[in-house]
């Protein structure tokens, strides 16, 4: 309940920092939405006008407004959100669910790529109303990586930093707005659905407007992702300035729009064009810090992304770093790395702004569909009653799904780079969640106690020589009673490993973030033991130090005698050595796979060697660790036809 209360909480600063990392992606759509949705060289009609504006006020109020805000945001684990936390929820009712966590995932971190540039791009484009000539790429790649730089400082520095700012922003938007409407008031009409609705059938073409109209609510699958960086309460709350804010702006742009009746565009931008001359050079100057900003929301929610994913077994090992103490502060150095190289890729790519929205959108699309699944699944196994849950499932699958059709016109202009890029990321997960089960399904566990005497005999014989006073294992055992089979073979086998105390160290990952427990398992006094620690998926494995402070526990409870049992160093107390010993498989030649699994398991193994080694994902001390490989053997090759001849 207290964390619950937590959750719900609302501050002035936790409101500060929402505005700063969560709204930036969809604070800064009025730049261009209706530019793209009217087009440079058609005529302005007002029913088209009003079609638009409503089309977007619909879309605002039902995918933001009502699917995220009010509905998704409720589905917490344990205080995180986002597409991973929602598929935690539900993954045990169903194994099928796998398949839209993997899609939505993999299309969020794509949509993470191509956010940063079209932000960027358009905020320095901006500055070509003032120096046409100004060259827009190496400046847009400067400004990519120092925004990337600086989310080493953790996003409540970030947020802090960016929030004045983007608040500023916004009462920009709603003034400006405001006063466009004062002039033209007729345009409030738009709010009617029927315009909406006379535009996407009844005017031609008019349908695959919604690729446009869409990028109005791009940034809400940032709300719930960010759901643990700033807490429910204040995202609702913060919420309902922001769409006010754009609301009028959009509506103040319809309003100048109906000025224009007649005219083409051309290179006028509605939303400049709201600015009195005196306030443009001060106007370019807050868009495009806003823009610059808009990035971020898609930034830390990747990294929320990627902490989840590797709970779940769908992403790589990789570093975790906490930069406060603060709930939900997260940065990931390497998925950090990979978005400012994926980032600069697309800026070389595709140059300029205009280009980069074709492959804007689509990808965004799945995800949010994919959201829809999993949140039906959710109302479903919470029982909700059973025509509500029909009715969300139905409303947002006909709303999404129109939403992708629509979009899928911008596949073959660009659409398709968004889409390469989260098919890659949905193949590294796929192989790591299949080896993963391979792996389950492979590993051999036998009964520690089966053991007991033999290594009792092991430590007291002087004969063979003495591999350290406590040798400690890294067991994937989650049973207390049992051990791998290859722990076993590297104790008695693959070099005879004489210990005076033998430890087996077991870390269980809970769904709960936060948690800090052990417990011990005495399977021979002063012999073996097994100890388990139970910590939460955003605690950092700092397994060295923990089991100094488990051992300490254990001595000054009289448990165990960790003195050197050397004569000499025992007489002066010293403390005997400790040495980790972690097992590291490898696909071993002496199998027979089935061929997909051959490829499932070679590719997860390529993948591995360029990632975070065990010892280091375990935070264990690298002065006292031994690394051994042992094979993984799926399948002994059967029938080899080998034939003794005479010498």
């Amino acid at each position: 309940m207290e964390s619950k209360h937590q959750l719900d909480k609302v501050t002035a600063a936790g409101l500060l920092v929402a505005m700063g990392i969560i709204f930036g992606d969809i604070g800064t759509s009025p730049l261009y939405v209706l530019s793209a949705i009217m087009g440079p060289d058609q005529p302005i009609r007002a029913d088209v006008v009003r079609g638009a504006i409503s089309c977007i006020f619909w879309t605002l109020t039902l995918q933001t407004t009502v699917k995220y805000v009010v509905l998704i945001l409720r589905a917490d684990n344990k205080g995180e959100g986002g597409i991973f936390a929602l598929y935690a929820l539900v993954r045990r009712h169903a194994k099928w669910l796998t398949i839209p966590a993997v899609i939505g995932g993999s299309a969020l971190l794509a949509d993470g790529i191509i956010t940063p540039p079209v932000s960027v791009s358009s905020a320095v484009e901006g500055l070509e109303l003032l120096y046409p000539h100004i060259p827009t790429v190496p400046i847009v790649i400067g400004i990519l990586t120092v925004l990337f730089l600086i989310q080493a400082l953790g996003t409540s520095v970030v947020g802090t930093a960016f929030g004045p700012v983007m608040l500023l922003w916004f009462l920009m938007l709603g003034v400006l707005g405001f006063m466009s409407i004062a002039h033209a008031p007729s345009i409030l009409t738009a709010v009617n659905p029927y315009y909406a609705w006379w535009l996407l059938v009844e005017y031609p073409g008019g349908f695959w407007l919604l690729g446009s109209v869409f990028l109005c609510t791009t940034g809400a699958e940032a709300l719930y992702s960010d759901l643990g960086h700033c807490g429910r309460g204040n995202i609702r709350v913060s919420w309902l300035f922001v769409k006010t804010c754009l609301l009028l702006n959009y509506f103040g742009q319809g309003a100048w729009l109906l000025t224009m009746e007649g005219r083409a565009l051309g290179v006028q931008k509605p939303f400049y064009s709201l600015m009195p001359d005196w306030f443009l050079i001060a106007g370019i100057g807050i868009a495009t810090a806003a823009t610059v900003i808009a990035s971020q929301a898609l930034i830390t929610g990747s990294f929320t992304l990627i902490s989840e994913a590797i709970r779940l077994n769908l992403w790589p090992k990789v570093v975790l770093r906490y930069p406060s103490i603060k709930k939900g502060q997260l940065y990931v150095p390497s998925i950090n790395l990979l978005l400012w190289m994926g980032c600069v890729g697309v800026v070389l790519y595709f140059r300029e702004s205009s280009n980069m929205e074709a492959a804007y959108g689509l990808a965004i699309t799945l995800t949010m569909l994919m959201t829809t699944l999993l949140m039906t699944y959710y109302l479903y196994s919470h029982r909700y009653r059973a025509w509500g849950v029909v009715l969300f499932l139905v409303v947002y699958v006909g709303l999404e799904g129109a939403f992708l059709v629509a979009n899928l016109i911008k596949f073959p202009h660009g659409g398709w780079v968004s889409l390469f890029i989260g098919a890659t990321i949905a193949i590294v997960m796929y192989t790591w969640l299949r080896a993963f089960y391979i792996k389950l399904r492979l590993t051999e566990y036998v009964r520690i106690d089966s053991y007991l005497q033999p290594l009792k005999e092991l430590s007291r014989d002087i004969s063979i020589p003495k591999y350290a006073t406590h040798l400690v294992f890294m067991s994937n055992a989650a049973r207390q009673s049992e051990i791998e089979s290859k722990i076993i073979y590297s104790i008695f086998q693959k070099r005879p490993k004489r210990a005076d105390i033998f430890w087996f160290v077991h870390v269980d990952t809970t769904d709960d973030p936060y948690t800090m427990e052990y417990k011990v398992n005495t399977i021979a006094e002063d012999d073996a033991y097994k100890i388990t620690f139970r910590l939460g998926f955003r605690v950092e494995q700092r397994i060295n130090l923990f089991f100094r402070k488990v051992i300490e526990d254990m001595v000054k409870n009289k448990e165990v005698d960790i003195t050197s049992r050397y004569e000499s160093l025992s007489r002066q107390h010293v403390i005997g050595d400790f040495r980790f010993v972690v097992l590291e498989k490898f696909l071993s030649f002496e199998n027979d796979l089935p061929w997909m699994e051959r490829m499932i398991m070679n590719f997860y193994f390529f993948i591995k060697g360029f990632t975070t080694t065990e010892d280091r994902w375990f935070g264990l001390d690298t002065s006292s660790v031994k690394i051994e490989k042992v094979p993984l053997v799926i399948r002994p090759v059967e029938n080899i036809k080998l034939k003794r001849i005479d010498a």
